[in-house]
């Protein structure tokens, strides 16, 4: 299990998490600052010079999620997590990554009245030079907007602890209580366990009366994607993107979907690839998507495109395949790629 202490910078994560690993039994620390230091040794400083923060890396929230595998692996018990989380999209690829290994996460949000937050900003001097302790205030009070405007999804998602009137110690005895009393949840973000092999997906294309098609936007990774997932054993892979497609957005489709292509994807460690299927599902009338519905804890959000438009939402694999599937639908046709690319 993971209890990650989210906050805005000056909330008081760190002290309390250092205060929360004495009260939970069998708990460690794990510092994803840490994780954003090592970067700095590893990356070219013009790839480091393209961001403003190291968690705009794909690198380091990946790493943060293996890392914090890694050591629930070695040590097991509780992991505390104390790391600042303001971008939805983060929060979900991070947290969603960790449900892929069955690593519970209980989420708690540090939240002071601004007046008292600005004030705990103010009298932070912990780096004994006056000049990098007033750059560290200034960071934090540059971060107080960005967090006001994620309080909705915070406040949402996380077990909210006033911290106003708290000292750091009574703030982790509080949260200690609540991961004890069973008074924080589980994070929701669902998704299916890594694989160890090549797998094999299907994916259902379905179309509106403008003859733009259906993208879903997942909660565990970044990217837009096609209503599917992975065919389970001894499933078929036509009615696996029927099952899909009834799971994710609430439809049941009244045919079998019609075989678009076969592309087998390479692997590219540490993914494995193997074959993904696309499917033609039809076009939906006005009252079916009308009925459309997302599970909160597996998609954000579902738009009908033009071909235009998402290339600026599909990772460049998934488009190549979309660019192609596409083709064979105004061909009457199935086709077989290899990597995105046409064979045969």
């Amino acid at each position: 299990m993971i209890v990650w202490i989210n906050g805005t910078f000056g909330a008081g994560k760190s002290s309390t998490a250092r205060e929360l690993v004495d009260l939970i039994p069998n708990s460690t620390l794990y510092d994803p600052e840490v994780t954003g230091g090592g970067l700095r040794g590893l990356l070219p400083a013009k790839r480091l010079a393209e961001v403003e923060d190291y968690q705009d890396l794909p690198i380091w929230r990946r790493l943060v999620v293996d890392t914090a595998a890694a050591l629930l692996a070695e040590v097991g018990g509780v992991l505390v997590v104390p790391m600042t989380l303001l971008r939805q999209e983060y929060r979900d690829e991070i947290f969603g990554g960790l449900a892929a290994r069955r690593i519970d996460v209980r989420h708690v949000l540090l939240a002071p009245e601004e007046t008292i937050l600005r004030e705990r900003i103010d009298g932070r001097a912990e780096y004994g030079d006056p000049e990098v302790d007033a750059r560290v205030r200034e960071w934090c009070h540059e971060h107080l907007p960005p967090y006001r405007a994620a309080l909705d999804w915070l406040a949402a998602d996380a077990y909210t602890l006033d911290t106003s009137a708290l000292t750091v110690a009574e703030a982790a005895r509080a949260v200690a209580d609540a991961v004890r009393g069973g008074d924080i949840a589980p994070c929701g973000i669902v998704q299916t366990p890594e694989p160890t092999g090549e797998t094999l997906a299907a994916g259902v294309l379905l179309f509106d009366e403008q003859d733009r098609f259906l993208l879903v936007d997942p909660t565990y990774k970044p990217g837009w994607e096609f209503p599917g997932g992975v065919v389970e054993p001894g499933e078929a892979p036509a009615r696996a993107g029927m099952r899909e497609v009834a799971e994710e957005i609430g439809l049941e489709l009244e045919a079998v979907p019609r075989l678009l292509l076969v592309d087998w994807e390479r692997p590219q460690p540490p993914g494995y690839g193997g074959l993904r299927l696309l499917f033609d599902g039809g076009t939906l009338r006005t009252a079916d998507t009308e009925r459309l519905r997302l599970p909160g804890a597996e998609l954000r959000g579902w738009r009908f495109v033009t071909e235009e438009e998402a290339a600026e939402l599909l990772p460049p694999v998934r488009y190549r395949r979309l660019r192609w599937a596409l083709r064979a639908r105004e061909r009457g046709t199935v086709l077989n790629l290899e990597a995105g690319v046409p064979v045969g």
